[in-house]
């Protein structure tokens, strides 16, 4: 689990997840990949979190992707949120 922030001005990435998930994985990979860190939350292992992602996002699959108060989504999400070239300016906060 990584936690913290790249930097002063950057926001919060919190990733919904569960153990076997390989979508999670590659969210995770990804953002690894852009010099980025974040905080993982465990819906498997604390149902008051899975109660709290489903209220904020209306979904119930994993990942859910929060970037400061953006909620990307899942997986797809954030890549197609690259590939349209708006995440790098969502990271920078």
């Amino acid at each position: 689990m990584s936690e913290g922030n790249t930097g002063a001005a950057a926001p919060e990435i919190i990733i919904y997840t569960i153990a076997i998930c390989p979508y999670c994985v590659a969210a995770k990979n990804f953002l690894k990949s852009k010099g980025q860190s974040w905080s993982e939350v465990r819906i498997d292992l604390d149902p008051a979190a899975r109660e709290t992602m489903l209220g904020k996002t209306r979904r119930t699959s994993v990942p859910q992707i929060f970037i400061g108060e953006t909620h990307v989504g899942g997986y797809d999400d954030l890549i197609a949120l690259h590939r349209a070239g708006k995440l790098e300016p969502l990271l920078a906060g």
